[in-house]
């Protein structure tokens, strides 16, 4: 699989079960996608959820079968079907259903490595991840070992502490050296520097400020030599 970022916006993401699983796939994208989960009983964090931003989450309180699961794909019209049910039945005729639709189809209880082909070819995984806006980490061990990414993700996230403001700063610094009519070799030169420069770093977790006034040690210097 090649990893890809997918715009949700605008979009509808249908979960199928509500329990552990369903909840944790719903509040990944509650925040971007109108989700709604079809299940007879839900999470406790589910409802939590619902609760909170009744806008983006719907709870459906339904028990659909395996011949019933057509008809809730064709009235929704998801962008992404979710089969997190504890039935492989229903999981698998979700699934058929999400493809025979077009849609994309993330199956929580069958491995990406399990599919291939025509059948594999719109199922996504949906990566463990780690962010320091607007920097974003996404981990996927292919849906082999959900545990082992989780366990990656904590390692990842003292890695990355401070990439977000190391984004905006490079990005505001390319900017202007790019208005300033810096040749883009040397511009990229220096970013690559200040990206690399422990001073830089260091400045930043001290604040902004600090972070910029070493950037701009790092950029003369690269300019001038």
């Amino acid at each position: 699989m090649i990893p890809l970022y997918h715009d949700f916006t605008g979009e509808t993401v249908l979960v199928f079960g509500g329990g552990a699983v369903g909840s944790r796939k719903a509040s990944r994208f509650a925040d971007e996608a109108r989700v709604v989960v079809a299940s007879p009983a839900f999470d406790d964090q589910l409802t939590d959820l619902a609760e909170a931003a009744p806008e983006s989450v719907e709870l459906v309180r339904a028990a659909p079968d395996a011949d019933a699961v057509r008809d809730w794909i064709d009235r929704v019209e998801p962008a992404l079907v979710v089969a997190a049910t504890d039935d492989a039945a229903l999981n698998a005729a979700a699934e058929a259903a999400a493809l025979d639709a077009g849609a994309l189809v993330n199956r929580t209880d069958v491995s990406t490595a399990d599919r291939s082909g025509a059948r594999g070819a719109r199922s996504v995984v949906v990566p463990a991840t780690v962010e320091d806006d607007p920097v974003r980490v996404a981990l996927s061990t292919g849906g082999a070992s959900p545990a082992l990414a989780k366990a990656l993700r904590e390692r990842i996230e003292a890695e990355i502490d401070g990439a977000g403001a190391m984004a905006e700063l490079s990005g505001t610094l390319r900017a202007e050296l790019k208005d300033r009519g810096v040749a883009p070799e040397a511009r990229r030169e220096a970013i690559r520097r200040v990206v690399r420069s422990e001073g830089v770093w260091k400045g930043l977790q001290k604040g902004d400020s600090y972070g910029r006034k070493e950037a701009d040690s790092v950029i003369e210097e690269v300019l001038t030599r």
